[in-house]
């Protein structure tokens, strides 16, 4: 692990170079042992797949002080992959209406329609990182019969709730926007809302399963196509 200055009031915990179940369980435990040891001087902590950004309020504190708690902190570490987050399910609506790619995706990876749906909600997905957008959450990971790539070229607009694949992490689209994943179906749950608290259903560290649902489902839960 590596701490290194990101900014005037910030620091950046390398933990490993590469994402999996373990990093994923340390980063969460540093957050939860920094909450409690920084306490009022922490502005705020944004975890990543293998890093975590620590903002502290350099009116109440120093640098040098956040550091030697940073340091304490990470020597408590375990090498458990338990973390508090919880599961989540979250229904999906998989049919080649809501997902415009599923039928291509099965054929591409030798399999049928249905065999696609069944591998993907049989998976318990963990919340890496969120982010490109508010309420978009990087989960991983995808069976890799099921694993596909980027699309060579991204669409201008996918629809909100638009269930995806790129390479072996899946997501939500939590609103319209460009998007270059794989759409395999659609979900009709809100994946930011501003207002709520929280705003979002899942954070990192969170275990994410899927369920089938069909059409009368999808438009009785207040999905749109």
């Amino acid at each position: 692990m590596k701490v290194s200055v990101a900014g005037e009031n910030s620091f950046i915990i390398y933990f490993a170079d590469h994402a999996c179940a373990e990093v994923s369980a340390q980063v969460q435990q540093a957050c939860t042992l920094l909450k409690e040891s920084l306490g009022n001087v922490l502005i705020d902590l944004i975890p990543s797949y293998a890093s975590l950004l620590v903002i502290y309020n350099p009116m109440q504190t120093d640098g040098s002080h956040v550091q030697h708690k940073i340091n304490a902190s990470l020597s408590n570490l375990s090498n458990s992959q338990n973390t508090s987050g919880k599961l989540v399910t979250l229904p999906v609506y998989y049919s080649e209406e809501s997902g415009a790619d599923l039928a291509e995706l099965a054929k591409r990876a030798n399999l049928s329609i249905n065999e696609v749906i069944d591998i993907h909600q049989q998976g318990e997905y963990r919340v890496y990182a969120i982010g490109f957008a508010p309420g978009f959450a990087y989960l991983g990971e995808v069976d890799e019969r099921i694993a596909a790539p980027r699309l060579s070229s991204p669409r201008l607009k996918v629809p909100k709730g638009a269930v995806a694949i790129a390479d072996r992490q899946t997501a939500i689209y939590p609103a319209q926007s460009p998007g270059g994943w794989n759409l395999i179906g659609s979900c009709p749950m809100s994946m930011f809302d501003a207002d709520a608290q929280p705003s979002m259903p899942v954070e990192v560290g969170d275990i994410v399963k899927f369920k089938a649902i069909d059409r009368e489902q999808f438009f009785s839960l207040g999905g749109e196509l």
